[in-house]
């Protein structure tokens, strides 16, 4: 009985001539350290959203935070709800020596890790575009965008992830096991039918698309909060020493506001989102195009797990972000970086009136 009808076998032949017994205790504790670790980050960076809810009271402020829970809930149930699924493969692929329990059970692993990825992926760019549209147009912010919108904008993005994960378990395309055996995707290498490759194609383009979003939004973003800096600054008295200590604790306030304080969380979190998901999405795009057919199926599959580890990592740093990158932590870092230059000001006027002192005498 054939038991593979919406699950593509082909990829079983590297788990069983790939990986040694020897090797999946250390895979094994690697799993159950990030899953820990990555739910109790994420735990941490919830508490302290849910302690800091009265700063985000303002309409201005209210779609954001909304926003940063949805982004921080997707990525603990991936850490939950994969992290089961990735152990269960491990044990049962410790512990049995058919792979039809892992067969069965592929396309609800596949489908969590297709919905949970775009999740991630897409929340974060809803992130970047809400406010870079509450930077450069903050009346039509204002008047416009509530929480309401933020929440059926999470809703949209969740219902095209769970659509795109839920079309191989309907029979359009196939979940794959992947090399070690230990993990379930679309069907990466060699797609079988066009609907494979669609598939695998429209993950890496919605993927793709919504760091390069991202990425825009928050450059213009950036550059519209310096620009307001610098006007700031640059209307101020500078003729005194009292103007220009003045200038500069406004330029400091400004720096440590909570719109600064966003944009910079969501400036790292792009970043991380980047060196993370990027060379997963740009190395399935490369295979599915097969702009590398030199690479033996070995250095394929070795470089789709090390890229797989490195996606998975984004959903671990993303709330270490959001506990070290807070107000009073940039705060303490604006204030010890404005004491360092006044004191290094203050030195170098010492220093200075000591050699007119030593050239008059």
């Amino acid at each position: 009985m054939d038991l593979c009808p919406k699950v593509n076998c082909s990829d079983l032949s590297s788990q069983k001539n790939g990986t040694a017994t020897s090797n999946h205790l250390p895979d094994l504790l690697m799993s159950c350290f990030t899953m820990t670790f990555g739910t109790i980050s994420n735990l941490t960076a919830l508490g302290i959203l849910a302690k800091s809810r009265a700063r985000f009271r303002r309409q201005s402020k209210a779609p954001f935070f909304h926003l940063t829970v949805a982004l921080l809930l997707a990525d603990l149930g991936g850490h939950l709800i994969l992290g089961a699924f990735a152990l269960h493969m491990h044990v049962n692929k410790k512990w049995t020596t058919t792979t039809n329990n892992n067969i069965n059970f592929c396309p609800f692993f596949g489908a969590s890790m297709v919905f949970f990825g775009l999740c991630s992926l897409l929340i974060g760019c809803a992130m970047a575009v809400e406010r870079c549209v509450a930077i450069t147009q903050p009346f039509y912010h204002i008047s416009t965008i509530t929480v309401a919108h933020a929440q059926g904008m999470v809703l949209l993005l969740c219902s095209v992830a769970c659509t795109l994960a839920l079309l191989p378990v309907f029979g359009v395309g196939n979940y794959s096991i992947q090399f070690p055996g230990t993990w379930c995707f679309l069907q990466i290498h060699e797609p079988q039918t066009a609907a494979d490759k669609n598939l695998v194609m429209t993950f890496s383009c919605l993927g793709l698309t919504a760091l390069t979003l991202s990425l825009l939004c928050n450059i213009l973003s950036g550059l519209v909060l310096l620009q307001a800096r610098r006007k700031s600054c640059s209307s101020t008295n500078t003729s005194t020493r009292f103007a220009r200590r003045g200038s500069s604790a406004s330029s400091s306030s400004l720096f440590c506001s909570l719109d600064m304080e966003m944009i910079v969380q969501l400036a790292v979190i792009t970043v991380v989102s980047c060196i993370c998901w990027g060379p997963f999405l740009v190395h399935i795009t490369i295979i599915l195009h097969k702009s590398s057919p030199r690479l033996s199926a070995n250095m394929k599959d070795g470089f789709t797990l090390l890229a797989l580890r490195m996606a998975a990592w984004n959903q671990i740093l993303d709330p270490w972000v959001y506990i070290l990158l807070r107000k009073t932590v940039l705060s303490r870092v604006c204030r010890g970086f404005y004491f360092q230059r006044t004191t290094m000001s203050a030195n170098s006027y010492s220093v200075e009136y000591q050699r007119e002192v030593f050239r008059l005498h």
